[in-house]
């Protein structure tokens, strides 16, 4: 075995042998350091966040006035439908697992995560995804326009070539998503520092152990049902159409088996983060460390019992109705004992507003309202009003936006002299806060009254009455677009030309004991780590 040092400026492994050590895009190409690859992670899902608000902008753009304004019918479904897919599996999801390879090493004390190679294959199969994705653009008859959800029949009997091409990057994308959470709870079991018990562990690095549990146990269902879609469309089965014997309903109960805890894979780590914030700028220790970590994972085993609440409208016996209603406002419990401990660490304590804590303290606001909403519509009489109303788009778009995305955002800004070593313009983090926060509710918040009064979801055309709302939402969504142009450059800079970062970076020398850039310890990998 090569003796090998860390170069502490560069963070590099610099080799004695004639290879010497990895320069350039080779270097980004063959990386097995986890800092590389959350990086990597990260990047990809800033350009993705472009990509898949350009679509949305089309949809607002269409629906700034009723009539046909820039598209047509099917290319206004082709945008819905593929903005949602980006949204999903190539900005949030990615987010999250860039976010756990950077920290989780680094919070329990770690080497680098337990399985490297995988690891580096994992954000590569991300990207081909991706690519094979996008290219359904390309295909005859254009991208899938069944929505983001793709219900059979509609999917499979009236296929167009790039259904066939989004089945083959869903596959690829699980197979991601398996290999990150395969790899996270294998760093987490057997990795962690001397002394650094279960219930020792950051929140961070609890949410994302959960979330990893939950990615493991509903992926392969999404594979699954894609994978008899694919029969359907080509070698004559009939698992989704009636006229075969098939049942089209349960497509519907497959895809929300895997679908609901995804909304919950997609907000857990987020909790993490807004608990690891919040105490931070609070002066304070979290409050109820404990009962978080049991409310963490009472909500993800919860989320496995609950989908058909997706499915009011497509008939059940009243006993299931009122099964899955109850557990779907049970839900609310461990979601209201986290709300209440956050609240509660921020209660008289010594809070300072930088960019993160501002996130957080709107996730926490802004979430509680999707939250809140959700419980609206988990009772089964009045949902049957709701169901694909603008009221739905207005309440999934309350926990994802100023939900998943604004706590990745209070993330960025949280750990960014971290991952760095420079500073970023607090002033210009502010600017980026307010204008996101202000165009984030212009947007959405007007949704909940056209869908009230019945606009239907997923159609580009509306009523005369629904005008006003519809164009305030537009204006908003451009504000929250183009703020978000903000803060890739705050990101980029920081990257390259922030002051440095100090011990001190938040005047608070206790609570960061780690904002100074740290070299990742040297490891092979080819013999076990020795704890010492």
């Amino acid at each position: 075995m090569n003796e090998a040092t860390i170069d502490i400026k560069t963070n590099e492994m610099a080799h004695d042998d004639h290879h010497g050590p990895a320069k350039g895009i080779t270097r980004w190409l063959y990386t097995t350091n986890h800092k590389d690859i959350g990086t990597l992670y990260l990047l990809f899902s800033l350009l993705m966040l472009f990509v898949g608000g350009a679509m949305a902008l089309v949809i607002r753009t269409e629906l700034f006035a009723p009539g046909m304004q820039i598209t047509t019918p099917e290319f206004y479904n082709q945008m819905v439908s593929m903005h949602g897919l980006v949204m999903i599996f190539l900005v949030i999801m990615p987010t999250f697992i860039g976010l756990a390879n950077w920290m989780i090493p680094l919070m329990i004390g770690a080497p680098d995560m337990a399985l490297p190679r995988l690891n580096n294959w994992s954000f590569w199969v991300l990207v081909i995804a991706s690519i094979v994705l996008m290219s359904t653009f390309f295909v005859e008859g254009g991208a899938p326009s069944g929505g983001w959800t793709f219900y059979a029949p509609l999917s499979t009997e009236y296929a167009k070539p790039s259904i066939t091409f989004m089945i083959l990057s869903i596959h690829l994308l699980g197979m991601s998503s398996i290999m990150g959470a395969l790899n996270i709870i294998s760093t987490i079991f057997n990795l962690r520092a001397p002394g650094m018990g279960y219930m020792k562990m950051p929140l961070f690095v609890w949410t994302w152990l959960i979330t990893a549990f939950l990615l493991l146990a509903v992926m392969p269902v999404l594979a699954g049902l894609v994978t008899m879609m694919l029969t359907d469309i080509h070698f004559g089965t009939s698992f989704f159409n009636a006229a075969g014997g098939g049942d089209p309903v349960m497509f519907q109960h497959l895809f929300w088996f895997f679908g609901h805890p995804e909304v919950y894979i997609m907000i857990l780590p987020a909790f993490g983060i807004v608990s690891m914030i919040l105490p931070t700028f609070s002066r304070k220790p979290l409050f109820g460390y404990d009962s978080m970590v049991y409310a963490t994972a009472s909500i993800a085993i919860l989320s496995m019992i609950v989908w058909a609440h997706h499915m009011f409208t497509a008939g059940m016996p009243l006993a299931g109705e009122i099964f899955f209603m109850a557990t779907t406002m049970i839900i609310a419990v461990p979601t209201g004992v986290k709300v209440f401990n956050w609240i509660a660490t921020m209660f008289q304590g010594s809070i300072t507003f930088e960019t993160p804590m501002l996130f957080a303290i709107a996730f926490v606001a802004l979430f509680t309202i999707g939250g809140l909403s959700g419980v609206m519509m988990a009772m089964a009489s009045v949902d049957i009003q709701y169901h694909d109303s603008y009221f739905i788009v207005a309440h999934f778009h309350y926990v994802l936006v100023p939900g998943a995305l604004f706590a990745i955002y209070a993330g960025v800004y949280y750990w960014l002299p971290k991952w760095t070593g420079k500073m970023y313009n607090e002033t210009l983090g502010q600017i980026h806060f307010w204008l996101s926060f202000v165009s984030v509710n212009l947007t959405f918040f007007p949704m909940h009254f056209v869908g009230l009064a019945g606009m239907p979801r997923r159609i580009p055309d509306y009523s005369l009455q629904f005008s006003d709302f519809n164009a305030l939402a537009t204006i908003g969504a451009f504000a929250f677009g183009i703020s978000q142009l903000i803060f890739a450059y705050i990101v980029i800079r920081a990257m390259f030309a922030g002051k440095p970062a100090t011990q001190e970076v938040w005047d608070n020398p206790e609570g960061l004991e780690w904002t100074i850039p740290s070299p990742a310890p040297y490891h092979t990998f080819e013999t076990p780590p020795e704890v010492k």
